[in-house]
């Protein structure tokens, strides 16, 4: 599954940088756009997963690599910096000690989400990565489109259904101590928000290892 949206990722971002003229076909270039976003969220997932073991369980290496290079497509982020936090976010989950967590409305939140994970580092790989592609392919602006965009735009979709939702305080009462809630939406809107990280958020916090294609699966067993 992991290799399945790593290459999915790989193969669009490949046409819709190279192959694609996306003056000529905006519709398609707006589709591509769509689907690179869902699959970096995706890309995200698979370094998350990797996290908690759950690429290839009994495989630290192997799992670190696959979690690092699900990060370094994404944007550039830093394996080691996010499994620190991640794991901070786990223990201390909706409290003022999880880096995830942020006061106020979804913006201020959203800001602070952003200065927490992108900082010189993210900065400097992307703005490399466009360098190298402008050298490469010349004055085709939209190039730029199909790596930067996207990345931002999954970040958003990362935190309103992976973080704000299942994790703001004051909607309703959290089930137990991890303070999270699932959003109880189809298993086909789960996927396509954020790979089941928001309608099943709270049975992720239960079973950690679980990777994302098994989470659904999780609340039948319960039930």
């Amino acid at each position: 599954m992991a290799a399945g949206v790593i290459g999915a990722w790989a193969a669009l971002h490949v046409f819709a940088v190279w192959r694609l003229d996306a003056p000529a076909h905006p519709l398609l270039a707006v589709l591509c756009l769509i689907g690179l976003t869902w699959l970096s969220v995706g890309l995200f997932i698979v370094a998350h997963d990797a996290m908690h073991g759950a690429v290839a369980p009994g495989r630290p290496r192997l799992n670190a690599a696959v979690g690092a290079l699900a990060l370094a497509l994404y944007a550039g982020f830093s394996w080691r910096k996010l499994i620190v936090k991640h794991m901070a976010h786990h223990r201390h989950a909706g409290t003022d000690d999880d880096p995830d967590f942020g006061r106020g409305g979804p913006v201020r939140w959203y800001a602070g989400f952003v200065r927490t994970y992108f900082g010189w580092r993210e900065f400097w790989v992307l703005g490399s990565a466009v360098i190298l592609y402008a050298l490469i392919l010349g004055p085709r602006w939209p190039y730029v489109a199909f790596w930067a965009v996207p990345s931002i735009l999954a970040s958003m979709q990362l935190f309103v259904f992976g973080t704000w939702l299942p994790h703001r305080p004051g909607h309703d009462d959290f089930p137990d101590r991890h303070n999270a809630r699932s959003t109880r939406v189809s298993d086909p809107l789960s996927l396509l928000t954020c790979f089941h990280f928001g309608g099943y958020h709270h049975e992720h916090h239960l079973h950690p290892s679980v990777p994302w294609w098994r989470l659904p699966s999780t609340r039948r067993t319960r039930a």
